[in-house]
């Protein structure tokens, strides 16, 4: 839950950037109100290799903010909260093995249906897949996406993002196989897989909120909950405007 001050510089980062806040405090309680999306045609993902930062636009300065895992469910619940009350959008890489997930369910659709998170396939129990067998490589991707179809409705492919950004030749012809034609890895990070001061993420912050950047952080440790408001006011700074992967590239259901 934001306090009083927080929100209030929350509130005025978010009307300098277009940004519709909708509630002060509680837990995710009404529809959410996300941000416009972008106006854009969907360009395709790469069909080898790895992704790690968006096409460069000269009209948009597009910034892609990605959180994976899931081990703290307050965590999600406060990214969640954060998401439904600053309009940022957001791409969820879940492992569906943490009760997290299951839990913050009914908060977290709202958003999913309505775009506004996108819930990628980080596999069910983030192993190092180039440790494991073909069919198990499979096995940890087909449950996960069963998973988020079965909670959310969301079929995660074609987005993948392999543990510690670990992939192969044949982690990524499996994954391909499956319908995730490229690995989505990343050009910025908050460093928080660990636990990490806020003033730390916030500066990572500064340092990776560029145009065109995609950006990972995790859900799970509680420093990042403290420093949503200062992140807003980076994106607001700089005039970025945040995004889902399926916004850029598009998506199934």
């Amino acid at each position: 839950m934001f306090d009083r001050r927080a929100f209030l510089v929350c509130l005025a980062a978010s009307v300098a950037s277009g940004i519709t806040v909708i509630d002060a405090h509680g837990d995710v309680d009404s529809a959410p109100v996300p941000a416009p999306k972008p106006a854009r045609t969907p360009v395709p993902l790469p069909g080898g290799g790895a992704l790690s930062t968006l096409p460069t636009s000269t009209s948009e300065n597009r910034l892609a903010l990605t959180v994976d895992d899931g081990t703290n469910a307050e965590v999600i619940r406060a990214y969640t909260q954060f998401a439904h009350d600053s309009g940022v959008r957001l791409t969820f890489f879940v492992n569906g093995v943490y009760s997290g997930w299951t839990e913050h369910a009914q908060q977290l659709r709202p958003l999913v249906d309505s775009g506004q998170i996108q819930l990628g396939n980080h596999t069910w129990s983030h192993p190092d897949l180039t440790e494991l067998s073909a069919s198990t490589i499979a096995a940890q991707l087909t449950r996960n996406a069963q998973f988020l179809i079965n909670h959310y409705g969301a079929d995660p492919a074609p987005y993948f993002r392999p543990p510690y950004g670990r992939h192969d030749d044949r982690v990524d012809s499996v994954a391909r196989d499956l319908g995730y034609p490229c690995p989505i890895l990343w050009n910025g990070s908050y460093g928080d897989s660990s636990i990490v001061t806020p003033d730390y993420i916030v500066e990572k912050a500064r340092e990776y909120f560029r145009p065109s950047g995609i950006v990972i952080g995790h859900l799970n440790h509680l420093p990042v909950t403290q420093v949503y408001h200062r992140l807003l006011d980076i994106i607001t700074e700089r005039n970025l405007r945040t995004v889902t992967l399926a916004d850029v590239f598009g998506h199934r259901r």
